[in-house]
């Protein structure tokens, strides 16, 4: 009988990713009873990256953090036996920690982020995985760094205060009192998103307006990232790949913080321990909520196809909405996509069934691939 492993993503409004893997793990065995099933649950550093790594294994870590706007929030990290934690930026800085219907782009800070990660060191981190993805913030990381003791300054050499907007003032960054630990500590940038800090594919550019920044928003963060840059390191790493994450927390880590950049599912897969679970597995089934274009650009179900395959396992993908053809599919690496919309093509209903829907879909998985 084929052996089968899930290692799916969450369905971003519907299911958790370890609900994902639950519905599969039902509908496949529901089908095939005698299948050998063991489950993954994956993320690629966005929402759910604590989540993943806690059903690995890790011991999830609650802490209470400056949210986006200033406010206490509850967050989480997850910290691993071997000295790893993973951080999830969106736990304490991403747009699910804004008061419902509030988008405050020019004064959105990572503030919270910098204590998750000063927590991860408190609590022994000698490697940590910083997931961004999902923010609500566009202050290139510098609410991060400041809660990691560094200080920027103004013309008269007072802090300038939280969010992006205030960076316009910026004309000196001093990184003298930054947190000492850090310098023994290896620091991995995990995102999809490889954008330079600035200019017409930078972070203000590209993500602001999902963070409610006007044109003119847009133009005075663009502006003000330029000045923390000069500030910070000349800009010398402004444009590398991967700066402008998560509003240009990437850059922030990149140039304070001597990150490393990974793609975001990559370094999860590894920190998961996908190699060592999908030995022996005949088929993988993977998914995530939409597959489209962005699926075809580092998201989770390419980078799980893509290490699947190299060991030698078929890959079919479950999702929400199928919007690839078949050669793009093929592209990816996937024999086929499972879409939920093939039984309820309403997208509200669909959604609001994912669950007893997945479960119908997996019965059709077993159909096809178990034998």
């Amino acid at each position: 009988m084929t052996r089968v492993l899930i290692a799916a993503d969450k369905f971003k409004g519907s299911l958790t990713a370890v609900e994902v893997a639950d519905r599969v793990a039902t509908g496949l065995l529901r089908a095939a009873p005698a299948a050998t099933v063991t489950a993954l649950p994956v993320a690629d550093g966005g929402d759910g990256t604590v989540d993943a790594a806690v059903a690995a294994g890790f011991t999830r870590c609650p802490v209470t953090v400056t949210g986006p706007l200033g406010a206490p929030v509850g967050a989480s990290y997850a910290l691993g036996d071997d000295g790893t934690a993973v951080v999830e930026m969106a736990e304490a800085s991403g747009l699910r920690r804004l008061p419902l219907g509030v988008l405050a782009p020019r004064e959105t800070t990572t503030y919270g982020t910098g204590e998750l990660l000063r927590a991860a060191l408190d609590a022994g981190a000698r490697t940590i995985v910083l997931g961004v993805g999902g923010s609500a913030t566009t202050d290139g990381g510098a609410g991060m760094l400041t809660a990691l003791g560094a200080r920027f300054l103004d013309a008269a050499g007072r802090p300038v205060g939280p969010g992006g907007g205030a960076l316009a003032a910026v004309v000196e960054a001093d990184l003298s009192g930054l947190d000492e630990r850090l310098a023994h500590t290896r620091v991995v940038l995990a995102s999809d998103v490889d954008n330079p800090l600035t200019g017409p594919r930078g972070a203000a550019a590209v993500y602001g307006p999902q963070k409610g920044a006007s044109p003119a928003d847009v133009a005075a963060l663009d502006a003000a990232l330029a000045l923390y840059a000069q500030a910070l390191d000349g800009g010398a790493r402004a444009q590398e790949p991967g700066a402008g994450a998560a509003g240009g927390v990437g850059y922030g880590a990149l140039a304070a913080l001597g990150a490393e950049f990974r793609p975001g599912i990559e370094v999860m897969l590894d920190v998961l321990g996908f190699e060592r679970a999908v030995r022996g597995a005949g088929l993988v089934v993977t998914g995530e909520g939409s597959l489209d274009e962005q699926t075809l650009h580092g998201k989770a179900v390419a980078g799980v196809a893509r290490a699947a395959r190299a060991h030698g396992a078929r890959v079919v993908a479950v999702c929400g909405r199928l919007a690839l053809p078949d050669e793009a599919l093929t592209e990816v690496g996937l024999e086929r996509a499972y879409a939920l919309t093939e039984l309820e093509p309403d997208p509200e209903r669909c959604m609001a069934h994912a669950g007893p829907l997945l479960e119908q879909v997996a019965a059709r998985v077993a159909a096809d691939w178990v034998r």
